[in-house]
Formats: structure tokens, C-alpha cells, sequence
């Protein structure tokens, strides 16, 4: 979900590299039309609509269509998010929408999915992006404490899922800079902001997309078969602490 630019385009790029089919979804139904016909042009299977991701009866439905078509989902990648700012009841609510709610219903119908391939090949995995803004607070923030319920949530999803091989992580980014994204119209709009913000960087760059998808892809393959339940922290060391 979410797959048409910066990380979930990226994460697409990178699980199609590894031989994946995939399925991608997002509102901007020329996106992702665009999106699809670069990977079949590339050779790789792919196909895609538009959805709402608030809309839990059309995403459901979407899920469950792709599913059939694909015959099985072995990995689902939530990385649709309102990055709605601010402390505002409509900044809650979109965020909720969106980061917990469309999260929620992805999974639920795609767990039947995840646990038939798992009874098949022994592995499943679910991996939502998440934000370093869920484990640092220095003011009301709806976007990082709904990044922290989707933490939780998928924790819980973790535990239940276990015992039927079907994984869930959380991978939570630090700053990343992609032409068109945020840290980019940071960097135009308010450059020293931009400024201050990379200086907090200790590799004194930005995350890539690239970055990101890299992680989600190590955490959605049998190689991580044995972790699960985690919340990957993928920020340069940007965030001070410590995770025991």
C-alpha cells in the first residue's frame, strides 16, 4: 500500500529485484498505472488500482481480489501514511484513518492469505512503516503517537500470528530525503530549518528510500524467519536512545 513514490516505491524496486510479484495500490490511480507499466516493462509481474486506504471495505476487497489473481500473498507492506502535523482533531483523524485504521483492515484481510502461504513455504510476513517520531516527543504530536499505536498494534499481531509462521514488524525511519518529499520542500520552503535538521544527522546525510526499503525487504524475507514482532529503528543514529 502506498507504493508510488519515495519508500513504497523503493520497497517495490527492491522486493521486485528479489523476484517478487507485486501488487501495489495508492489513491492516484495514474500513479500507479504508471508505476505498473515501469515494472512489466522491466519484466516483472506486477499489477495495481487506485484505493483509498481509509476505506476499509474497498481495501479489503482489493486484498482479497489480489490475492486470487496472484494465487497467494506471502508478504503485505502497509506504508500508506496522512503525515497529517499538529495536535488539531482533524490531524487526529487523519492520521488515525489512514496510519491505524487502514493498517488494521490491510491486515485483517490479508491474514487468512499470509497464514495459507505460510502452511505452504513456512513464512509470511507483514512489515507497516512506521516513524523514529513514535519513540521522541518534545511537544503534541498526533502523527508520532499514532506512529506509537501502530507499534503496538503490530507487536500484537505478532504474537497472535506466531504460532502460524506469520510474521510483523514495524521499520521506523528517520529523516529521509527524496525529491518531492518532505525533507525536499523543507529544503526549498525553509532552508534553515533543513539546515538544523541535517546538522542533528550524525552521518551528516538524510536516509534514501533506498535506505528504508532495504530493511523492510531483509525483515519481509525467510532470512529474518526467526524475528518478528520488532520495531526496526533505521535513522543514523539520529534518535539518542538506547533500544534494549
Amino acid at each position: 500500500m502506498g507504493a508510488t513514490r519515495g519508500i513504497g516505491r523503493a520497497i517495490a524496486e527492491t522486493l521486485a529485484a528479489e523476484g517478487c510479484t507485486l501488487a501495489l495500490c495508492a489513491r492516484n490511480g495514474e500513479q500507479v498505472a504508471e508505476r505498473v507499466a515501469d515494472f512489466e516493462s522491466q519484466g516483472v509481474k506486477a499489477m495495481g488500482m487506485a484505493v483509498d486506504i481509509a476505506d476499509s471495505n474497498a481495501l479489503g476487497a482489493w486484498v482479497d481480489r489480489t490475492a486470487l489473481d496472484m494465487d497467494g500473498l506471502d508478504i503485505l507492506v502497509s506504508n500508506a501514511g496522512a503525515m497529517a502535523i499538529g495536535n488539531s482533531a482533524d490531524a487526529w483523524q487523519r492520521n488515525m484513518n489512514v496510519d491505524i485504521l487502514g493498517a488494521v483492515a490491510a491486515v485483517d484481510a490479508a491474514m487468512p492469505h499470509l497464514k495459507q502461504s505460510a502452511s505452504k513455504t513456512g513464512d509470511a510476513a507483514i512489515i507497516a512503516i512506521g516513524s523514529v517520531s513514535a519513540v521522541s516527543a518534545t511537544e503534541p504530536s498526533s502523527y508520532g503517537a499514532v506512529k506509537g499505536a501502530l507499534i503496538h498494534y503490530i507487536k500484537g499481531v505478532a504474537k497472535q500470528a506466531a504460532g502460524d509462521h506469520v510474521r510483523a514488524n514495524v521499520v521506523s525511519p528517520g529523516t529521509v530525503y527524496f525529491e518531492g518529499g518532505v525533507w525536499n520542500m523543507v529544503e526549498k520552503d525553509m532552508p534553515d530549518l533543513f539546515k538544523t535538521t541535517m546538522a542533528r544527522n550524525p552521518m551528516r546525510r538524510m536516509a534514501t528510500p533506498e535506505d528504508i526499503a532495504n530493511a523492510a525487504t531483509f525483515l519481509a524475507s525467510p532470512r529474518s524467519s526467526f524475528t518478528t514482532g520488532i520495531n526496526m529503528i533505521v535513522d543514523g543514529a539520529l534518535t539518542d536512545r538506547a533500544n534494549y
